[in-house]
Parts: structure tokens; sequence; C-alpha cells
């Protein structure tokens, strides 16, 4: 699976139990913290809970621009078993 298509298919199939909040970094080395998101093809819609230096809180970004998702969120790596990660064998 291309990493694009991997990025598509984490956020299409977020499970409610991890919280929609974190940041995603871009390939332009910016980083966009979120607090919600909303999926469309081959685009995601990101919210922001403040606006950035220009004003903007919402921002909508192709999935082959993602280079990482960071979550603040502690909890316990089993808990993302349900977006398909698993152990190495």
């Amino acid at each position: 699976m291309e990493t694009s298509a991997a990025w598509k298919s984490m956020f299409e199939g977020w499970p409610d139990a991890i919280e929609r909040k974190g940041m995603v970094v871009t390939a332009f080395g910016e980083a966009i913290p979120f607090q919600a998101f909303m999926i469309s093809g081959g685009l995601l819609l990101l919210e922001r809970d403040k606006p950035d230096q220009f004003g903007t809180r919402k921002v909508i970004l192709s999935y082959d621009q993602i280079c990482a998702v960071r979550l603040p969120t502690p909890m316990e790596l089993a808990r993302f078993q349900v977006m398909g990660f698993q152990a190495p064998i």
C-alpha cells in the first residue's frame, strides 16, 4: 500500500475510542495541530482549536502531503490495534 493510501485508510477508519486530536506534520515541514477532522476522497479537512498566524482555523490537505501524525493523549499501544497496528513478529 502506498503511503497516501495508508494515511487515507487510517483517517477513514479512525475509531471512536481514540480521540480525534493531534498534529499532522506535512511534507512542507509544517506542523498542523487539529482538534477534529473530516474526510473527502483524497483530501483531509483539519480543524484547529486556535487560528494560526494568518487567522485560519481550517486546513485542507491531500494525503500525499502527510509525513507524520502526532498524538498527545497518553494511552497503551494495544489500543491502536483497532487501527491495524500490531506488535512485530
